[in-house]
């Protein structure tokens, strides 16, 4: 049971990962009146320059399971060192784990901000960022953080590595709503030719609501769409597979955890069932695929996985090989690790605007707030940030697309930035 428990607290976390919406908030302007003067330097002269990262490194849910950002950032920051750091000064990076609790995440926020004196958190990834008003309050720029929660939706200051174009006015997007594209859904029915989609879920309240977003989306694309639920406690992932060759999905969609993920996929090849895509999500797109999976071949070689960033065995592209030469010591590599780099990277580009004037937490936060595309050298979908009164209906809005295959691993779907469609945005709470 205790293993369905942490499960459990996955799946609550890869369901807020998979959206990837574009929304935010902002707190009124009075909140932050009398307060420290942030405008001068956090360190003068040729000191170093301090950023902070807090991961959920020791959460319930796993010890790798927040990482990837952490030590993408990480090996970005050493190299950046290695050439002379920004403008002649090194980058100091500290890091915290909160342990996946609001109370430790809280104390993160004190200890870097308080104590530490970052000019800028850097790459977060905490399963209960229960730390976020303070940060936004404090002024303090929080650049490329994953939106495990809807804290990046909520509060001005806070930049997560997929943007933002909600008014930001102290509640999560437009009147506590967020709003999610069709893209990956019409991505798989025009490119790909799909129509009947399966989207399995565990009878367990975040699990099931995310898994009524995804049926949503895919009804409004048009699909013909079939719905599996299992028990949490003891999911009977057999006789889901059974049903899904039955009806002949094309596609595979789930709102479950990696363990439910490959005790489904072994299922699908006990039965037979075999299907176009098994659509995974960034938070998945790692190396360790045959590790996962390696009792589940033919699912496993149906493995599709979208995102917004670039794939990170994409190694034609230059970027990519960067990012590959800097972390080739690690055991694994994954498309989070490929995002922590890119916050760095925009860290790092904002300082390095700032570095005649003084690199000051206000300073940071006008480049990244500035609403200029960023895409980190083509690592990224242009990440933009606005404050729309009103959210869209539609948007054009593009998907990276990869593949897994045994003898290539994840090979890239076109260029993400040609994979791009006008497509509906639908509400959701978070």
């Amino acid at each position: 049971m205790r293993r369905r428990f942490r499960a459990a607290e996955c799946a609550v976390a890869g369901l807020l990962l998979l959206l990837g919406t574009a929304c935010g908030s902002r707190l009124p302007e009075s909140d932050f009146e009398n307060r420290p003067d942030d405008n001068a330097p956090t360190r003068a002269g040729g000191e170093p320059v301090r950023v902070g990262i807090i991961t959920s490194a020791t959460s319930p849910v796993g010890g790798d399971a927040f990482t990837g950002p952490r030590d993408g950032a990480k090996a970005y920051f050493e190299r950046l060192n290695a050439r002379g750091g920004i403008d002649g000064r090194q980058v100091e990076v500290r890091t915290c784990d909160d342990g996946g609790s609001g109370v430790g995440n809280n104390e993160c926020v004190h200890k870097l901000l308080d104590e530490e004196k970052v000019v800028a958190l850097v790459a977060g990834s905490s399963l209960d960022y229960a730390g976020a008003s303070r940060v936004s309050r404090a002024r303090v720029p929080d650049i490329g953080g994953q939106p495990i929660g809807p804290a990046y939706d909520t509060y001005p200051h806070l930049y997560s590595i997929y943007g933002s174009l909600a008014p930001r006015d102290g509640k999560p997007g437009w009147d506590g709503k967020l709003y999610g594209g069709t893209e990956v859904y019409r991505y798989f029915k025009r490119e790909q030719g799909a129509r009947t989609a399966a989207v399995v879920s565990y009878n367990q309240p975040a699990s099931a609501a995310y898994a009524r977003l995804i049926t949503r989306g895919l009804k409004a694309e048009g699909y013909k769409v079939v719905t599996e639920q299992v028990d949490f406690s003891l999911p009977n992932f057999r006789a889901v597979a059974a049903d899904l060759k039955e009806q002949g999905a094309d596609l595979v969609f789930d709102a479950i955890d990696s363990y439910g993920n490959a005790q489904l996929c072994k299922a699908m090849d006990d039965v037979g069932a075999e299907v176009l895509a098994k659509v995974t999500n960034v938070q998945n797109w790692s190396s360790k695929v045959r590790e996962d999976y390696k009792d589940s071949p033919r699912c496993r070689n149906a493995l599709w996985a979208t995102g917004s960033s670039r794939n990170f065995e994409d190694t034609d592209h230059e970027a990519v090989r960067e990012f590959r030469d800097a972390t080739k010591d690690l055991k694994t590599h994954s498309q989070w690790q490929l995002e922590g780099w890119a916050a760095a990277m925009w860290f790092t580009d904002a300082a390095d605007s700032c570095a005649e004037t003084g690199i000051t937490r206000a300073c940071v936060d006008r480049f990244v707030a500035d609403g200029k595309p960023y895409t980190a050298d083509g690592l990224l979908l242009p990440v933009t940030y606005e404050r729309l009164p009103e959210p869209p209906e539609t948007r054009r809005t593009c998907v990276s697309v990869a593949r897994w295959g045994d003898a290539e691993g994840w090979v890239s779907q076109d260029d993400m930035n040609g994979n791009c469609f006008d497509v509906p945005q639908l509400a959701y709470e978070p």
